[in-house]
């Protein structure tokens, strides 16, 4: 394969995948057919399956192609300053980065999508996890144990301190949005969020 068709085969193949991802979103695992996605990207359904051997790969990929978006989290979590006066600030700016990624509408989406094909993909669910939220938060906990190594936190359990920290957080607009079937939040509520989260966390842990 010449540079130029090996650029056209990669052009094509993020297309499938960008409009499986759309696909997907809308009529979920079941409701989605190859047609529909080939539609979607503008290919024939026979690019589709050159791509993809069948439903179920394309729909894994779609779903671990995601977990790329956690990185830029994970780097803002590892960069938290270990600085007495400004720990608060920093936890709150951080608080809210993190609730501003995890609750875009394409995540809760993704979220709900998975969480709809569990029965039928465990495995698939488990490695998004692994990959993605479980990612963060053990970034979350060394971050909170190098800032206790510094004194200004006082955790036993780093890990379990990350969880109590993201459940503080999420907690209430994500589980709004998987009931109500989408966001249902305000900029100021996720700023409410973030600041008392990190007001709750502190008292517990400073």
């Amino acid at each position: 394969m010449d540079e130029a068709a090996g650029g056209r085969s990669a052009r094509k193949h993020q297309a499938i995948v960008a409009a499986a991802i759309e696909v997907f979103m809308d009529r979920g695992y079941a409701g989605t057919s190859m047609d529909d996605i080939a539609k979607r990207a503008a290919v024939s359904k026979q690019t589709v399956y050159k791509h993809f051997t069948d439903k179920e790969k394309l729909f894994s990929e779609v779903v671990l192609a995601t977990t790329d978006r956690i990185d830029a989290m994970i780097d803002l979590v590892a960069e938290l300053p270990a600085e007495a006066g400004t720990l608060e600030q920093d936890l709150t700016r951080l608080a809210r980065r993190f609730l501003d990624t995890l609750t875009q509408p394409q995540v809760l989406q993704l979220r709900r999508l998975i969480i709809a094909n569990a029965d039928t993909f465990p495995e698939l669910g488990a490695a998004w996890y692994e990959r993605g939220f479980e990612r963060v938060l053990a970034t979350l906990a060394a971050s909170f144990k190098h800032l206790a190594d510094h004194g200004l936190l006082r955790i036993d359990d780093p890990l379990l301190a990350a969880n109590h920290f993201s459940g503080l957080l999420l907690w209430i607009p994500v589980n709004q949005a998987m009931f109500h079937g989408g966001p249902q939040h305000t900029q100021a509520d996720l700023d409410h969020y973030a600041a008392a989260g990190v007001r709750a966390f502190l008292a517990a842990y400073r």
